[in-house]
């Protein structure tokens, strides 16, 4: 499994809960710069209409070696889950504070993958704690 794209930032804002995997429907010029590492999953979340998961604010930037059939960078792009997950982590997204989050992208096999995330948002306090348990770490693996 080869990681192409991730989002750091999630995991220092959000409690991750739950995760699952999807495909993603995309055109050929963005596979090609997905695999260039030209993906940004910052500020990307996951919608839900009509029983149909949509990714939003994921910025793909146009493939280097492309022409004028180049892709939109941060057009909405359609996942592909089963109706029986969209409709589980729905019911559990709809809840008070929860929210579907991209995670990364990564290659499985020839195909892309995203990883998406359950999360709850962290509050300052919380960001704090878990910056002191990652110091913490660092300093007993340095020992």
């Amino acid at each position: 499994m080869k990681i192409l794209a991730q989002n750091k930032k999630a995991y220092h804002d959000y409690f991750i809960e739950e995760t699952l995997e999807g495909g993603i429907s995309l055109k050929g010029t963005e596979v090609k710069a997905i695999k260039e590492g030209r993906a940004n999953l910052k500020d990307s979340y996951v919608i839900i209409k009509e029983e149909e998961a949509y990714l939003i604010n994921c910025h793909i930037s146009p493939y280097s070696h492309g022409n004028i059939m180049n892709h939109d960078p941060s057009r909405t792009r359609k996942l592909l889950l089963h109706k029986k997950e969209i409709r589980k982590y729905w019911g559990k997204a709809k809840q008070l504070g929860y929210t579907l989050i991209a995670l990364k992208f990564y290659l499985k096999g020839p195909r892309i993958k995203v990883e998406i995330g359950l999360s709850k948002g962290k509050r300052q306090h919380d960001k704090r704690d878990s910056i002191k348990e990652r110091d913490m770490e660092r300093e007993m693996r340095r020992q």
